[in-house]
């Protein structure tokens, strides 16, 4: 299925998505915090279902936590979406705040991409107004320090404001031909790192290295957690069943061994896919 942002929807997503596009109705231009996820993009290709490509300006925020392949990713979803995308050089790893990852480092993560955001696009770009691809399952949750940013900068989540979850918000993704409709929850690197463990230059490349390497292997759904000399890998069912092969297992050790790590450790329990 192509991409088509303009294409007819099932009754129930086409209500939906048209509370969605009602939110840039009073603005000529809008700016979508994009990170290349089936959020992000989904709210990318309704920002242009209302306003056109020419009304619209995605922004990528670059730093040592956005992988690679995440990057490439994006550029590709916004190049299939034929929209312009900005990329914005972010700062969080300047912050002792967010280095210090005290259970709120999204907070300062979100605080610095809106704030550049704002001044390198939104101003920049002609854009009215920063939304991001946060859904109704987001806003549920308490353990989101970057809402509280959203909040505080005057960012809007059109998703949650529409009363959409990541279900509803992935068969929309679906139905306009979007290739990340299947794509596996990616959040960005640094959430690998525990909770006052200080997030380090070493350590992400560590995190991304054992990744690129294990994707490159035919997993799909990881996380690779970063315990200093230890980690923990985490894969989803498929994954688990994978891993009964055991020259898969040996190349998955290698893999990780090879990236800095000492020490693997498999959890027991699979990744739930959000």
């Amino acid at each position: 299925m192509t991409v088509d942002v303009h294409r007819v929807l099932p009754p129930d997503l086409a209500v939906a998505a048209d509370r969605v596009v009602n939110a840039f109705h009073d603005v000529a231009r809008v700016a979508v915090a994009f990170s290349g996820g089936v959020d992000s993009s989904t709210v990318l290709a309704l920002a242009i279902r209302a306003k056109g490509t020419d009304g619209v300006v995605a922004v990528l925020g670059v730093s040592p936590s956005l992988s690679v392949d995440e990057r490439a990713a994006a550029h590709r979803t916004a190049g299939a979406l034929a929209v312009r995308l900005v990329e914005v050089d972010t700062h969080e790893m300047d912050d002792p705040d967010y280095i210090a990852n005290a259970g709120d480092r999204c907070y300062f993560c979100k605080r610095e991409l809106y704030t550049r955001s704002f001044v390198e696009v939104v101003g920049q770009q002609g854009a009215e107004l920063l939304v991001n691809g946060d859904t109704a399952d987001d806003h549920a949750r308490a353990d989101r320090p970057g809402r509280r940013a959203a909040e505080e900068l005057g960012v809007r989540s059109p998703l949650a404001e529409a009363g959409i979850g990541k279900a509803t918000g992935r068969r929309m993704a679906h139905a306009l031909g979007l290739e990340t409709w299947d794509k596996p929850s990616a959040p960005c690197l640094a959430s690998r790192i525990p909770v006052h463990t200080p997030v380090t230059i070493r350590g992400l490349g560590q995190v991304e290295r054992a990744e690129t390497r294990l994707r490159a292997l035919g997993l799909r759904d990881l996380r690779v957690r970063h315990f200093g000399r230890l980690a923990r890998l985490e894969l989803a069912a498929d994954g688990h069943r994978a891993m009964r092969d055991g020259r898969l297992a040996a190349e998955v050790r290698d893999c990780v061994l090879s990236s800095g790590y000492d020490e693997l450790e498999i959890a027991p329990e699979p990744l739930r896919r959000s």
